[in-house]
């Protein structure tokens, strides 16, 4: 084979070559195109769906509805079922429309007291003594009634009443026993975060703040533990000095102290 002949024959090999790569390569790319153009279903958010709602909420509430899109428009994590998230919580605000994506939800625990939080629903931490938060008792998911003894004064007169403020408050993060070699006592604060709705807070925040502290060596204000399981509520009473005093006390016995027809 001449030395003229050996070159065509190299350029026609080397020129098959490159044909054959790029018609491998146009087909590969035609083949990538049409997977990307592929319509894929997608489940989409129907309405707007708060921070902190559990899947199985969204699932039930009937949150999620199906689309289908191309391939290339998927958000990263998109699902296409609602078990993906069936035993998830949503950690961010998710808007009507938007694909549900697995990286817009975590488990409770990575959501912690958020995950018992909805709608009204508000989160509050107090501190107080270890006996007016029940120290050492309080459990996370007890519920509890705040008690306090408010004072009021008329005419340069202070007349001191108690009442149960407000019932069957969720314990969130329940207060720190106490070390009993510490030497505080009674006098270390220790914090406990219970939920509230957003009109019961004010309530309890003026209550704790109000509570006649200088009447009380307890600060004047407590958290009462309810029973687990079904509790019941006796109807609301105020209790002074005279309800007290006079309480199943009988006629004779009032007329006795000079109190005759006086009513708490």
């Amino acid at each position: 084979m001449t030395y003229q002949l050996r070159n065509v024959v190299v350029a026609v090999a080397l020129g098959l070559l490159a044909a054959v790569l790029v018609t491998v390569y146009v087909a590969n790319y035609r083949k990538h195109v049409q997977q990307g153009a592929q319509n894929v279903a997608v489940l989409v958010a129907s309405t707007d769906i708060p921070s902190g709602t559990s899947g199985s909420t969204i699932i039930a509430g009937h949150m999620l509805k199906q689309l289908t899109v191309p391939r290339t428009a998927l958000t990263p994590g998109a699902i296409s079922s609602p078990d993906q998230i069936a035993r998830l919580v949503s950690t961010d605000q998710i808007m009507a429309g938007e694909q549900i994506s697995t990286r817009r939800f975590g488990n409770a625990l990575e959501l912690g007291v958020r995950a018992q939080l909805k709608g009204t629903q508000r989160a509050i931490q107090v501190a107080g003594n270890p006996n007016q938060v029940l120290a050492g008792t309080l459990r996370v998911g007890d519920h509890v009634d705040l008690v306090a003894n408010l004072a009021n004064e008329t005419q340069g007169q202070t007349s001191h009443y108690d009442r149960i403020v407000i019932r069957n408050l969720l314990v969130l993060r329940a207060p720190a026993a106490i070390d009993p070699k510490s030497g505080l006592g009674n006098s270390q604060q220790v914090s406990v975060m219970l939920r509230m709705t957003d009109s019961q807070s004010p309530k309890f925040y003026w209550a704790v703040k109000n509570a006649d502290a200088s009447h009380s060596s307890d600060g004047g204000w407590a958290l009462a533990l309810r029973p687990v399981g079904t509790a019941a509520d006796a109807p609301t009473v105020i209790e002074s000095f005279k309800t007290v005093l006079l309480d199943g006390v009988g006629a004779a016995e009032r007329t006795k102290l000079g109190l005759t027809g006086s009513q708490g």
